[in-house]
């Protein structure tokens, strides 16, 4: 049986959480992240808030597949497959971003970072929630990344709005970021 909102109802309730504004925190394959709706300025500007994040850094964008990521990014056909190639999975592409994101998830960069995740859990909720997420570590800025719930509630506590559990492989490194312009690994 495949993870959907009626098997997990986390899932519905988180997904609920962020089309609604909040802001919630869930295990991906390395680390928690936090996540809002990146259409939403407000709710991406507390997560910013909450993990003491500037937003000219940009965000990423976690998706559940890659028809999720269409509107948001300007890339041919043949880099879609490229970066299709790499998921789902733990690869995090770097791509000209379309003119529908905004700065506060792009930064001051004209590009816009984007994955499909391998975690079952990260990509239901991207399905469930309707829209590509935001992922950042679920941390203080210059903290150790959050790598199981009570991580995540010792250094977020009462910020965040909900908390999807699950498990991160623990082996795991966070995701690897590729430009796809250059073709340079930003980190490996």
């Amino acid at each position: 049986m495949s993870l959907t909102t009626a098997t997990y109802w986390p899932l519905h309730t988180a997904a609920r959480v962020i089309r609604a504004g909040g802001v919630v925190a869930y295990p991906t394959e390395a680390v928690y992240g936090l996540g809002c709706d990146p259409a939403n300025e407000a709710a991406v500007r507390r997560l910013l808030a909450i993990k003491q994040r500037p937003m000219h850094k940009g965000l990423i964008l976690l998706a559940g597949d890659t028809a999720q990521l269409r509107p948001w990014i300007s890339v041919s056909d043949t880099d879609m497959a490229r970066m299709q190639a790499t998921w789902p999975g733990p690869v995090t592409w770097v791509v000209p971003a379309s003119e529908r994101v905004p700065a506060w998830v792009r930064g001051r960069h004209s590009s816009v970072a984007v994955r499909v995740s391998g975690h079952p859990l990260a990509r239901a909720l991207a399905l469930a929630a309707g829209t590509p997420i935001v992922s950042t570590s679920a941390n203080l800025s210059g903290r150790p990344s959050a790598r199981n719930a009570f991580q995540v509630g010792r250094q977020l506590g009462q910020e965040i709005d909900f908390l999807v559990a699950g498990q991160c492989d623990l082996a795991a490194k966070p995701s690897t970021i590729i430009d796809l312009t250059s073709g340079r690994t930003l980190r490996g």
